[in-house]
């Protein structure tokens, strides 16, 4: 029990330690000894007792949205995550009004340079591929850049026979991108299918919000998807699909409760639960 507890107190000092920087998510850079207000049920939760539920409203279980990096150092075991591909930087191919502008704003607020993060890591000591959004970058929006990461940390999946672990947050397709933005859901749901047929394993964890291009390609094809309490799933808004087919649709229709009754998800998992749940995913698979 004792060795738990100081895994535990590690895990939290790392996690602690990694904050996301944007300005308009105050709840992620406050500082300690700060009360934060929950967005769902309104309460006021103090920084260290949200730190030590992994920021998890503890009186209604609203999951407060992570940096790419604290899931990072939340999900996987201490100093075991080397990145990759972390140099690739988003271009402008449709001379779009101060994109260029728009980019590196997000890239000095998050210090990333782009809204997707991957490496090879360990989690409880199984190596795997791993990936995470970063939904306070451009609401983790799928450009060029993020679907050629995701792409190639597929390939490298294939190439070192791992397991693949991708974490999405996103709005969906990058719309100052265009048509280069939405060839990445081809381009992804391709490197998957290779996947597939390497034999090796897949699982997509959908936290809040999962939306638009991503939902319509990586994000819904895993061997096992998983996903969050309450998260935001789903393609359209509600109004736009209520438009479209001119039909009333029922309330929490994208939460992922709903999306699991309907075999959209295979499960949904606490985030207190979920490190332990894709172990013995791991372990599972490995001795098969």
């Amino acid at each position: 029990m004792n060795n738990f507890l100081d895994k535990r107190k590690q895990r939290l000092e790392r996690y602690k330690n990694i904050r996301g920087k944007s300005n308009n998510i105050t709840k992620i850079t406050i500082p300690d000894g700060i009360f934060v207000k929950c967005e769902k049920c309104g309460e006021p939760i103090y920084h260290d007792d949200l730190l030590e539920n992994d920021y998890v409203c503890p009186k209604c279980n609203y999951h407060f949205r992570l940096s790419a990096r604290q899931r990072i150092a939340f999900i996987s075991d201490e100093n075991s995550f080397k990145e990759l591909y972390a140099n690739l930087k988003t271009l402008n191919p449709l001379d779009f009004p101060d994109y260029e502008k728009k980019v590196k704003q997000y890239q000095e607020a998050q210090e990333e340079f782009d809204a997707f993060v991957c490496g090879e890591a360990k989690i409880d000591g199984h190596k795997v591929a791993l990936g995470v959004l970063d939904s306070f970058f451009m609401m983790g929006s799928m450009g060029s850049v993020v679907g050629e990461k995701v792409t190639r940390l597929i390939e490298y999946s294939i190439e070192h026979k791992l397991p693949l672990i991708i974490f999405s947050a996103s709005g969906g397709a990058r719309m100052q991108e265009g048509i280069f933005s939405l060839m990445q859901m081809a381009k992804t749901s391709a490197a998957l299918k290779k996947h597939d047929l390497a034999g090796l394993l897949y699982i997509s964890v959908l936290t809040h919000p999962t939306t638009g291009g991503v939902t319509a390609s990586f994000a819904s094809l895993g061997d096992i998807n998983i996903a969050e309490p309450n998260a935001l799933i789903g393609f359209a808004g509600k109004r736009v699909i209520e438009q479209t087919i001119q039909e009333k649709l029922p309330d929490g229709f994208q939460s992922a409760e709903f999306q699991k009754e309907k075999g959209f998800v295979d499960m949904v998992v606490d985030r207190k639960d979920l490190k332990n749940v894709i172990s013995t995913i791991l372990t599972i698979h490995k001795g098969n």
